[in-house]
């Protein structure tokens, strides 16, 4: 494993949704260099087997190690961390690695009704992980889970021009549905207050989210505890980087396992990236079907 401070840090997810942890990332860590890895081939992983999931997951932190000599990983997804992020860290035990989970906690902490709703994707609510943090704290509140079908995938398609119409119509009905399914959303006794978005995807259709529960439920994501995590580690192992250049002014890397258009679109909506930092990288990262 590298221990060069000024070497980039890893970042990678599914398809797209972790670029809302790497703006988290980029807030807090302003003078990091980053690489990010969407596996958009084979995307969306919530869908896919446990043993797929770390076959992908373990391929792609061989890559990015060996390729770009990362000195930290962050795994921008929450199937990929209930699926594997143990077996990583026993693979790994050197490397300073930071995984994604649902914001049960911090939600405990927003909600006034006690009653917080979770929507994630089928691979995250039907994990061992999962199972064990929401036993951790269901004594504390009423949590209202809802595996989200198709959601993640819809936000991968709107991204590209030829599908996002339809893919925009499919999101607002898929949000509909299954915020309808969670209950009664509002401040009062018996209501859900807070909810907790589960899939690094979902951050970016919070403003549709809005509009259907209105300005009073707080929506609550991992991309900033995530961010804080990932500095304190670097800092406890004297890894951050010495040079005080602006995240602005670093290299900048993207890359995707699949349709490039799409990640290209997605860097600029979002994060404000020109075309040129993204790139699609070799087949070697291919896996069988799952």
């Amino acid at each position: 494993m590298t221990t060069d401070p000024q070497h980039p840090i890893g970042v990678f997810d599914s398809g797209i949704g972790g670029l809302s942890v790497l703006q988290a990332l980029r807030k807090e860590l302003p003078h990091e260099r980053f690489v990010y890895l969407a596996d958009q081939a084979h995307a969306p992983y919530g869908e896919k087997s446990g043993a797929f999931i770390g076959q992908r997951t373990h391929a792609i932190a061989d890559y990015l190690l060996g390729q770009h000599h990362i000195k930290a990983l962050v795994v921008a997804c929450n199937t990929a961390t209930a699926a594997a992020i143990h077996e990583l860290r026993a693979q790994h035990p050197a490397l300073p690695l930071v995984g994604v989970e649902p914001a049960l906690k911090p939600a405990l902490a927003l909600s006034h009704t006690r009653h917080i709703g979770v929507m994630a994707t089928r691979g995250t609510v039907c994990s061992d992980k999962f199972a064990r943090l929401l036993g951790s704290v269901q004594d504390q509140a009423h949590f209202e889970v809802q595996a989200c079908n198709g959601l993640a995938l819809a936000i991968e398609q709107s991204t590209l021009p030829d599908q996002a119409e339809a893919a925009q119509a499919q999101i607002t009905q898929l949000l509909q549905t299954y915020t309808q399914a969670m209950g009664r959303f509002g401040s009062e006794s018996g209501q859900i207050d807070t909810l907790v978005l589960g899939c690094t995807h979902y951050v970016f259709v919070e403003k549709d989210l809005r509009q259907l529960l209105g300005p009073g439920v707080q929506l609550v994501s991992t991309g900033e505890p995530v961010a804080r995590q990932t500095q304190r580690l670097l800092a406890a192992a004297e890894m951050l980087n010495p040079e005080k250049t602006d995240t602005a002014a670093q290299p900048m890397r993207l890359l995707t396992t699949g349709d490039l258009q799409g990640l290209q679109a997605a860097a600029q909506r979002w994060l404000g990236l020109p075309p040129e930092v993204c790139q699609a990288v070799p087949a070697l990262l291919s896996n069988p079907a799952p």
